[in-house]
């Protein structure tokens, strides 16, 4: 994937941190933070991918000690917090506020911690509609190719009314929802959400700060509260779905494709 077209002017002025929760309490991949991939644990993989976008200082958010010990030990920055945190977002903002109390860092991107073979390009392109005004948030949607998964609920959906431009690399549309349902209905493309977000920090301040919402109870998905409340989200059309470790398999497949890559 070329590198996403961000100019230096933009992260100059949003001076952008790059922010990865982790936690080892995963149902189906017990310690998945610290899971071997050819000889560094997956955290680390990660923070070497946001690392390489080259947007800013990269962040572990933990709340295990030997994650931060591990991140650390790469020449990483970790940061503990409370394990009773119910979300990533959380997390992130917890962290946030320790390591930048002074709010010098106007956007921030969160970046799962398992994504170890994400794209760095995938990152930047997070940061693109903040070139433009009115976005609060910005994530990123590629189109589904699979049959079998524009019906599967595992698959959330993103709506955005892209214009057929497919020539056009990095095109942008405002999110108007997020679901695991098959939507929109009729012929036309649909969108897998990629769960990389980056906020605008006074959003994240204030996204935390609300309650959960009837929809996003409904869905269970987290950004849903986001546009019950009124924030605008902006979806970047890319071409390719990073994995998502949360099976042995997937593991056993991130090792397969950073040994060849």
């Amino acid at each position: 994937m070329p590198t996403a077209a961000v100019s230096a002017a933009l992260i100059a002025e949003l001076a952008p941190i790059v922010m990865i929760p982790a936690r080892m309490a995963s149902t189906r991949l017990p310690g998945k933070p610290l899971a071997d991939i050819l000889g560094a644990p997956m955290i680390v993989r990660v923070w070497e991918r946001a690392m390489a976008a080259d947007v800013g200082p990269v962040v572990v958010a933990c709340s295990e000690p030997e994650v931060a010990a591990a991140v650390t030990a790469a020449g990483g920055r970790a940061v503990m917090t409370d394990p009773d945190l119910p979300s990533g977002s959380d997390r992130i903002f917890a962290a946030l506020t320790e390591v930048d109390p002074k709010g010098r860092h106007r956007a921030v991107i969160n970046v799962q911690g398992d994504l170890p073979t994400i794209d760095p390009a995938l990152i930047r392109a997070a940061l693109i509609p903040f070139a433009y005004p009115g976005y609060d948030i910005a994530t990123l949607g590629a189109e589904i190719v699979r049959d079998e998964e524009k019906t599967d609920p595992n698959v959330v959906k993103a709506v955005a009314g892209f214009e057929p431009d497919g020539a056009k690399l990095w095109p942008v549309a405002r999110a108007l929802y997020f679901s695991r349902a098959t939507v929109p209905a009729n012929d036309g493309p649909l969108y897998h959400h990629i769960g990389l977000y980056a906020y605008r920090r006074e959003a994240l301040e204030r996204f935390v700060a609300w309650p959960p919402g009837v929809l996003e109870k409904r869905e269970k998905l987290e950004q849903l509260r986001a546009l019950e409340h009124g924030l605008s989200i902006a979806l970047v059309r890319v071409d390719t779905v990073p994995l998502g470790v949360d099976t042995s398999a997937d593991l056993a497949r991130a090792r397969d494709i950073l040994a060849h890559s």
